[in-house]
């Protein structure tokens, strides 16, 4: 029969390596625990930064918010423009806010300025449709003559223009749209069932 004789130096080197394994197994642990509360804090963060919503009924209130308050922006801008950037003919009637560009986009809501023309001194171009859309802001200016008045505002300049020309041109004819130092305003638009030919109105500076 054998008989364990457990010595002081055997009992040593267990107790040592039940130490290790105690030691190795808190600090898996220890690590698990970490990696969980850093996964937790970066999806906290995650959602902070982003602030978007995670359920079907939030996402929709989200992205009604942001409609609303898309269309508050542009009705906003649209206020800020005709305040500051807009044509005014009391003789047919007209007051219409400006604004850069002569897309179809554009004249859909404004009278479009052309680009490469002045905005204050020089020639001051700008074009709208007359009919058939949902602005015409132009659908009058075929009755205005020489002598009638086009007042003009642009940030905190105002403008008066005197008529001095109204005429049809071609649709490739671009020489009224050139600048010049005197200063002008051209008001350009299309002609009634002829679609190779504008209306071109010019007016001096009172």
């Amino acid at each position: 029969m054998l008989i364990f004789v457990y010595t002081t130096k055997f009992i040593n080197i267990i107790s040592f390596m039940i130490s290790i394994m105690i030691y190795l197994f808190i600090n898996v642990c220890i690590n698990n625990i970490d990696v969980s509360i850093n996964k937790i804090k970066f999806r906290a963060d995650f959602t902070v930064q982003e602030d978007i919503p995670l359920n079907n009924q939030v996402s929709s209130n989200y992205l009604e918010e942001n409609k609303i308050k898309n269309v508050n922006t542009t009705i906003e801008k649209r206020a800020s423009e005709e305040a500051t950037w807009y044509i005014q003919i009391d003789k047919i009637g007209l007051k219409a806010p400006i604004q850069e560009g002569t897309t179809q986009q554009i004249m859909e809501d404004f009278v479009g300025h052309f680009e490469e023309s002045s905005k204050d001194f020089g020639n001051v171009c700008l074009a709208a449709h007359n009919r058939g859309y949902k602005n015409n802001y132009f659908s009058r200016i075929r009755e205005l003559q020489e002598g009638d008045e086009i007042n003009y505002k642009y940030k905190d300049i105002e403008k008066t223009y005197i008529v001095t020309k109204h005429e049809i041109i071609k649709n490739t004819d671009w020489s009224n749209l050139e600048d010049t130092e005197e200063n002008k305003i051209t008001l350009i638009t299309c002609v009634e069932n002829e679609p190779e030919y504008r209306r071109c109105i010019q007016g001096i500076e009172k």
